[in-house]
């Protein structure tokens, strides 16, 4: 395995991982501005799923592969993660077919209520990632066609803060505020608030963008690493399914 591939493997395991946990722990909700009876007009609580958190770090790792393995690399890691998504849906609905034993810590009530609320996330992530790691992958290169080698921090950060509106409001609605019966007020702050802090991550992960890039140009090279930049940036110019192999 050439120090390419290792490149891959490794940004998809992270990818893949921090995917995967957030569907598993984005059903639990916490306050995230004053308290349940805080409220701005017509919105309020404003509150946020803890699911939120490992998402920067999917996209900032999808600006990576997508700066280093073009288009065809992030649909790979895309389409690969929603099949381990929904794997780990169809592992959820069997085990929750067995009746808990006596002397288990987590009876069958509490286990259908974390990861029964979980498979409607599940469901709604898969929908809400494929829209917007497609949007991501599309502005992403827009920028790079636009500034070239330049401004990393714009097509990473822009990209990033476009696809992560979408994903938000996707995935809240089907996921949280349609089985909960959440009024619109409710979906409305959470939404917002959930955003908002999607946001400020992504914002305050903008030196790790350029660490990451370090970090490649030290593992491959900078040489080698410059040239598979620019044969991605062809590549999905040309055409977003090719990749070149190396």
């Amino acid at each position: 395995m050439n120090r390419k591939s290792i490149l891959f493997t490794v940004l998809g395991g992270f990818f893949l991982t921090n995917a995967l946990v957030a569907e598993l722990i984005g059903g639990k909700i916490i306050i995230c501005v004053g308290d349940e009876s805080t409220r701005f007009g017509p919105l309020g609580p404003f509150a946020m799923s803890v699911g939120i958190f490992p998402w920067p770090v999917v996209f900032l790792t999808t600006d990576i592969i997508n700066e280093y393995f073009g288009r065809r690399g992030v649909r790979r890691l895309t389409w690969l993660a929603i099949g381990m998504i929904s794997y780990a849906f169809v592992v959820l609905a069997l085990t929750r077919i067995p009746d808990s034993a006596s002397f288990s810590g987590i009876d069958n009530a509490a286990y259908d209520k974390v990861f029964g609320q979980s498979q409607w996330i599940i469901v709604a992530s898969l929908l809400a990632f494929a829209v917007s790691q497609l949007i991501d992958v599309t502005i992403f290169h827009l920028f790079r066609r636009r500034t070239g080698k330049t401004l990393l921090w714009l097509r990473s950060t822009g990209s990033t803060a476009i696809s992560q509106l979408i994903d938000s409001v996707i995935v809240l609605y089907i996921g949280l505020a349609i089985p909960n019966h959440w009024t619109f007020a409710q979906f409305a702050g959470t939404a917002a608030t959930n955003y908002t802090v999607k946001l400020i991550i992504a914002v305050g992960l903008t030196p790790l963008i350029y660490l990451g890039h370090w970090g490649v140009e030290r593992f491959l090279g900078k040489d080698l690493a410059e040239e598979i930049a620019e044969k991605a940036a062809r590549d999905s110019e040309g055409d977003p399914l090719a990749i070149t192999e190396s």
